[in-house]
């Protein structure tokens, strides 16, 4: 298996030579029917916030957690307006529809949500939010978007328009507890996908880390060297 290396150490014929094929710029975008310019989209007319309840703080700008109910797109444009918010999100994660163009339902047989917007209009609804959030993200803040195949691949274009292609950090596989739709002619769908994005080079990063235990370590070195005594 060959590892990859910085181009400056290629022994051939192309070390210290510019590459013909790169560039920097952005230069494959999708087009399609009824894509919108960003202008017109940070134009979205901002919703009317109606206070239902709040907690026992008296002072609102002291409040720490909000839940808005309705369309996140107006929504958005009201947090616009709100210094507390606007380009002060850290974390950003949203778990959109896939479209499947299905409906589904609970295990009760009750009626649970529509996943009906497919095509151009799935990419366009998916987009005007991208360019909402990109404002309420802080420099250093990321976004994770959850989707499976059908859409990942067409998303993950509008998310390097977006947000530039040199703000992505990773393509997550989640495999899925619970695999479907094995049949005789197809692998069966055992995986949905996380694409992670920045909204620049200095962007806050916890790194994940699991406890060291005797148990793990039990697990991980279940072989012993007879030599040595020490875990393999």
């Amino acid at each position: 298996m060959a590892t990859g290396l910085s181009k400056t150490k290629w022994n051939g014929n192309i070390a210290g030579q510019s590459n013909p094929y790169h560039s920097n710029s952005l230069d494959i975008t999708l087009s399609y029917r009824g894509k919108r310019t960003e202008a017109e989209i940070l134009a979205t007319q901002p919703t009317k916030i109606k206070l239902l309840w709040q907690g026992n703080n008296v002072c609102s700008n002291s409040t720490n957690n909000r839940l808005y109910y309705g369309d996140n797109l107006p929504v958005m444009a009201h947090l616009l307006q709100d210094p507390q918010v606007r380009g002060n999100v850290r974390l950003v994660y949203i778990d959109p529809p896939f479209s499947t163009n299905s409906v589904f339902q609970s295990r009760s047989q009750v009626d649970a949500y529509q996943d009906l917007l497919v095509g151009s209009h799935y990419i366009e609804f998916i987009r005007e939010r991208l360019i909402l959030l990109r404002k309420l993200l802080a420099a250093d803040g990321s976004i994770y978007v959850h989707l499976d195949y059908n859409m990942v691949s067409h998303i993950k274009i509008i998310m390097d328009e977006v947000f530039g292609r040199h703000n992505f950090r990773n393509w997550i596989t989640r495999k899925k507890c619970n695999p479907k739709n094995y049949t005789r002619k197809v692998y069966g769908n055992i995986s949905d996908f996380i694409i992670f994005y920045t909204k620049s080079s200095n962007y806050v990063w916890n790194r994940p880390l699991d406890k060291w235990t005797p148990e793990r370590a039990e697990k991980e070195y279940q072989y012993v060297d007879e030599s040595t005594g020490r875990p393999l």
